[in-house]
């Protein structure tokens, strides 16, 4: 059976907005809701944010407006620490919500902070799906369409989370194997978020000097590693002959076809294929170590 959500009816914020996508993407994403001020509506519910005036985690009541709450979170705060509490949410993914998401949406709720007008935030963006509202169900529909929005964002936050874990697992594999065979490449199955990973790690001081994935396109590119996080330097550059080059003249530089391009500052090359790019480097010197097969 779908769990019954309700919430207050009329015009909407951001963290109830935001309360009811987390409740979708960790908790039940066929959950039915029902938008009302009225306590013999909403009392039956399963979860009640934003009205009703009480926080009870263990009922499943989250609202923040009562005067015996004086905590820093909105509906969307109490939320997130409701499924985090029961195992839904690990600990690392609740702090990337609350850093890039949900503790901004607790502050600008609760009068912490003001949204720069400028600036088209969360908050700004919500407050924009009420325009146009002048009816009940007009709004019930609006606060539909910015769930949906909220929901899109919060699956988005959720998965580079996920994908960070896993790379940085793949990221540190890959510099134990480099380091052991003596190789300066990185060799990924794919693009992968590596920078972090590897400082941290001490890329700095480590044996690679170039990582080579594949493109969502297929073509395959050589990056060459800085020496630092943030620095536009190269441990090792690509030569100063490939730089600006294209197809066909850096083709005719390199004497591998399917050489595609060769950034002026020399630290990315493109090539059609893993062969390719480990031709070139080869013929140029560039692979220390085992020249990996195919």
């Amino acid at each position: 059976m779908s769990t019954l959500v309700a919430t207050h009816n009329g015009p909407f914020h951001a963290d109830d907005v935001l309360a009811w996508a987390l409740i979708r993407v960790f908790h039940d994403a066929d959950a039915d809701l029902v938008r009302t001020r009225d306590p013999a509506v909403y009392d039956p519910a399963d979860v009640v944010f934003d009205v009703g005036g009480a926080y009870e985690p263990d009922r499943q009541r989250f609202d923040h407006h009562q005067h015996d709450y004086t905590g820093p979170l909105s509906s969307a705060g109490m939320v997130l620490a409701w499924l985090e509490d029961a195992g839904t949410v690990s600990p690392g993914l609740a702090e990337t919500l609350r850093e890039h998401l949900v503790d901004y949406v607790d502050a600008v709720d609760n009068g912490r902070r003001v949204p720069d007008a400028a600036v088209p935030c969360f908050a700004q963006i919500v407050h924009a799906y009420n325009q146009g509202s002048e009816t009940m169900d007009e709004f019930n529909a609006a606060f539909l369409r910015a769930g949906e929005v909220a929901k899109g964002l919060v699956e988005g936050l959720a998965a580079g989370y996920r994908e960070r874990v896993e790379s940085a697992a793949v990221i540190a594999q890959a510099m134990d194997d480099a380091a052991t065979a003596g190789s300066n490449l990185i060799i990924l199955d794919r693009y992968r978020n590596w920078k972090d990973t590897y400082f941290a790690r001490g890329g700095g001081e480590h044996v690679t000097e170039f990582v080579l994935h594949p493109g969502v396109e297929g073509r395959w590119r050589s990056v060459a590693i800085p020496p630092e996080r943030g620095s536009f330097a190269q441990k090792r550059s690509f030569p100063a002959a490939w730089a600006g080059l294209r197809d066909a003249e850096l083709e005719a530089v390199t004497g591998v076809k399917g050489s595609l391009f060769c950034h002026k500052n020399r630290f990315i090359a493109v090539f059609t294929t893993r062969a390719a790019t480990l031709a070139a480097m080869q013929k140029f010197g560039l692979i220390r170590g085992p020249v990996p097969s195919e």
